[in-house]
């Protein structure tokens, strides 16, 4: 059920990348609010392997875009094998959430996205995430069931922010529609174009970290040409 024969063009990354900054720009909060939080949730099923280490070190990407006084808390949420779904504490290092990361061997199994929607609703319940990332090339779930799980983050003002590896159309339309119930974003992952998916997760943690005024601190200038695609 897992399609990968096909890399998107750079056109196609671009566009994708230009769409979800606007987006997550749209949807600065105010600076001064609680220290924000991160959920970032991974499938970690055998298909994921190649790209595992990748997504390891972009990880930290997350982090390089925030002041360290900040005090943005990532949590990390993964599932793989038989039912296994795991989530770490939250931390404000992103050395100690890199190593929680190589400790994690991708396994054969299903997907289990319902499971990161109700850990999400969990956690949010007992203080507010501002966004959850999601990385993933599959879904061998009822999508009407997550649909409606993604509807009711989406009620708790509960943003999701998905990333698809690869290119199967049915879990594009899947991962869109749970962006979408949950006032978030889509972009697709291309392992070929990391510097790409790098900004995307800056974005993201600017975002959930203190909004797009945050976002103006950044000064590399890749940042820069994220705030040059955010409207004005």
């Amino acid at each position: 059920m897992r399609n990968k024969s096909g890399v998107p063009g750079q056109g196609t990354v671009s566009a994708d990348v230009a769409a979800f900054t606007r987006k997550v720009g749209a949807m600065a909060r105010p600076m001064g609010a609680q220290d924000g939080r991160l959920l970032f949730a991974l499938d970690a099923t055998m298909s994921r392997q190649p790209t595992w280490d990748l997504a390891v070190s972009l990880q930290a990407e997350m982090f390089r875009a925030i002041p360290k006084d900040s005090g943005l808390q990532v949590q990390l949420l993964y599932f793989r094998g038989f039912g296994e779904c795991r989530a770490s504490k939250w931390v404000v290092d992103a050395n100690a959430l890199a190593k929680l990361m190589t400790g994690i061997a991708c396994q054969g199994g299903n997907t289990q996205i319902s499971k990161v929607f109700a850990h999400a609703r969990t956690e949010h319940a007992k203080r507010r995430i501002n966004a959850v990332v999601y990385v993933g090339d599959a879904i061998e779930e009822n999508i009407d069931d997550l649909a409606a799980k993604a509807g009711q983050l989406g009620l708790l003002g509960c943003p999701m922010f998905v990333f698809q590896e690869g290119r199967d159309t049915r879990v594009e339309a899947g991962f869109r529609e749970f962006a979408r119930l949950t006032k978030g974003a889509y972009a697709r992952f291309d392992a070929s174009a990391p510097q790409e998916l790098a900004a995307l997760l800056k974005a993201v943690a600017a975002y959930a970290s203190g909004g797009k005024d945050l976002l103006k601190l950044q000064g590399s200038g890749q940042a820069q040409a994220l705030l040059a695609q955010l409207p004005h």
